[in-house]
């Protein structure tokens, strides 16, 4: 490993293949402790079998992936199916996790942190999706990890809650100074909410800040210039409001409104 004692991983050259197909070749990857590195890319481009190296749950056909000894890492998966007759709180799934980690003080100082303390008691499957998220994202919190690793994190959730999540993983960062690992493929927003860009097709097409990749000829190749014009200001109308957790609110009272958000807009 690196004598860097901030690089949480580093992964050099690889390359994945399965059943004879290609699914990876010569990619580079480090998290640092304190960034948030956003892997981007179309179907089928091989960010989920990445993040499967990452955590170390395939071993590359090339290459190699170096983790700092103890490494802690939590994991937010894209979505929670859960049996709605199954009678379980917020508190019970959370305590799933198990040992000591999935103790009281633990988890309220988890549902704390991810804005939600007051949903404890209530039961999962009456969550909205925005309520969901964050109970998944205290979830990852649980064991205070060094590394956190977020797939399609907003899945879910509007676009307004969707600014909302990608601030509050901006304030876990910096009040934990956490790596963060992302993957996503809302484009317009995530530019906003990260240090470094991985654009991942098979192979690294292009890398670093957002500014940059957004400029890049291969990102307009692959994404088109329309990516690149909603990275920083886009427009929607809508004839709703949104609670704390970024969930529409519907009602005869709320008036249409129409408005242009930038990377500093907040509600």
């Amino acid at each position: 490993m690196t004598n860097n004692s901030n690089l949480l991983i580093s992964g050099k050259q690889l390359g994945l293949t399965l059943s004879g197909r290609q699914i990876l070749q010569n990619v580079d990857i480090d998290i640092h402790r304190g960034e948030i590195v956003t892997l981007i890319g179309p179907n089928g481009a091989g960010k989920t079998s990445l993040v499967r190296l990452v955590l170390n749950l395939a071993k590359p056909t090339k290459g190699s992936v170096q983790r700092t000894p103890s490494l802690s890492i939590g994991y937010m998966p894209q979505k929670l199916y859960l049996d709605a007759s199954l009678p379980l709180s917020v508190e019970g799934f959370l305590a799933l996790t198990g040992k000591g980690s999935g103790s009281s003080v633990k988890i309220d100082e988890a549902l704390s942190l991810t804005g939600v303390e007051k949903l404890k008691h209530s039961p999962m499957h009456k969550l909205s999706g925005g309520e969901t998220q964050r109970v998944l994202l205290a979830r990852a919190l649980l064991n205070e990890p060094d590394l956190l690793v977020l797939d399609e994190p907003v899945q879910g959730v509007d676009v307004v809650g969707q600014t909302a999540l990608y601030q509050l993983i901006q304030d876990i960062r910096d009040k934990t100074n956490c790596g963060i690992l992302m993957v996503s493929h809302d484009l317009h927003l995530v530019m906003a909410a990260t240090d470094t860009v991985i654009c991942l097709n098979q192979h690294v097409c292009c890398h670093g800040h957002p500014s940059s990749v957004s400029a890049d000829p291969a990102y307009l190749e692959m994404f088109g210039q329309s990516a690149v014009s909603g990275v920083a200001v886009y427009t929607h109308h809508h004839d709703h409001d949104h609670d704390m957790h970024g969930d529409v609110l519907k009602g005869d009272e709320l008036k249409r409104s129409e408005h242009i958000h930038t990377d500093n807009c907040s509600h």
